[in-house]
């Protein structure tokens, strides 16, 4: 097993850390509903009716 020749502080540690970054989803607004929605990502209107790229996935059981 590698055995470090000396102890890496944690002041080191923590500054090559410092680059990991959670980063902010990019969301889109639908062009038929006008909901706002994650991209490359289903998503439900108001009704509860299924949306992808501005079209009806599947309707809500309870429209009628």
């Amino acid at each position: 097993m590698a055995h470090p020749k000396s102890r890496i502080s944690k002041q080191r540690k923590h500054k090559r850390r410092t680059h990991y970054k959670a980063e902010v989803p990019t969301l889109s607004t639908c062009s038929v509903t006008g909901e706002t929605h994650l991209r490359h990502r289903a998503y439900t209107d108001v009704t509860g009716n299924l949306y992808y790229r501005g079209r009806l996935f599947s309707a809500s059981a309870t429209e009628e």
